[in-house]
């Protein structure tokens, strides 16, 4: 088990007025880590087989069941060797299992125990459900709570109205950070620091849409300074818009947060604008004020 020491070379577009600190990024977004930490991989206590093993599991997206060790290893960009050894242990251990005759994986049941005994431990859910099923029934639409893990965001709260609603997402499932509003809303409400962080994940991972990307959140920042929210409409899903907020609790802790979401067709103009997008604001705050008041257990 080394550490990594490598500082990556190549130029690395980030927002203005960020700092540029150099150095490598865990791209498996170390939650832990205190907002300004960008060099968390030089940290002698630092475990980089164990966060390569983390990096593979996370490779599972809600739509794969089966993955070949070829496609683990072009997901985490690690040699094939190196997936090989971590695989193994994994299977070892319990959290993925061998189809033999193709050589492909899947996650076990093991793994869902784990994040499920994160989740059911997740008081600030329990906090927000009141106030986000006020909103769905005051809305029609579905409203959830997101954290960000890497540069994806994870659903750990969702309240659905008696509308049909096309959202096909549920608690634990995983999306893209930089093209929905709830990643952006975590991105306008965030650090300096832990953006460029981010930054540097995003752009590792696809750099030709990085520059687009990168605009697209800038103009996030603006909506969000000039509105308290932001928007994505027939962005990420053609069909779907949304309004997201972030929710900062002040204790030092990455912001959360929260979106109102639904058919475009509906979700327009002033219903999304000028009702939706403030009264998720309330929303919002009346989570972080009743947090603040003492309501949280971590």
């Amino acid at each position: 088990m080394g550490r990594r020491r490598q500082h990556t070379s190549a130029p690395s577009l980030v927002p203005p007025g960020l700092s540029d600190a150099r150095g490598p990024i865990a791209r498996s977004g170390v939650g832990a880590v205190s907002p300004g930490d960008v060099d968390v991989a030089l940290d002698r206590r630092f475990i980089t087989a164990l966060a390569r093993g983390l990096e593979v599991l996370r490779c599972f997206r809600p739509q794969d069941h089966w993955l070949a060790h070829q496609e683990l290893a072009r997901r985490t960009r690690l040699p094939q060797a190196t997936v090989s050894r971590l695989t193994f242990t994994l299977t070892a251990l319990g959290y993925l299992k061998h189809r033999a005759a193709t050589g492909e994986y899947a996650l076990t049941p093991a793994v869902l125990a784990l994040g499920f005994s994160v989740l059911s431990n997740f008081e600030l859910g329990r906090i927000a459900r009141p106030f986000m099923a006020d909103l769905v029934e005051h809305s029609q639409a579905a409203v959830s709570l997101g954290v960000r893990h890497g540069s994806s965001m994870v659903y750990v709260a969702h309240c659905r109205g008696t509308a049909r609603i096309i959202l096909g997402v549920d608690v634990g499932a995983r999306i893209p950070l930089a093209d929905t509003a709830m990643g952006r809303a975590w991105w306008c409400t965030a650090a300096p620091g832990m953006r460029t962080s981010v930054a540097r994940l995003l752009e590792a991972e696809e750099p030709a849409r990085w520059p687009q990307r990168l605009a697209r959140l800038e103009q996030a920042q603006a909506e969000y300074a000039l509105k308290g929210f932001v928007s994505a409409e027939s962005e990420w899903e053609s069909e779907v818009s949304a309004v997201g907020v972030g929710l900062n609790l002040g204790d030092g802790r990455e912001p959360l947060s929260m979106t109102l979401g639904g058919p475009s067709v509906r979700l327009r103009g002033d219903l999304l604008h000028q009702d939706f997008g403030p009264a998720l604001v309330r929303t919002g705050r009346a989570v972080v004020a009743m947090v603040q008041a003492g309501a949280w257990r971590d």
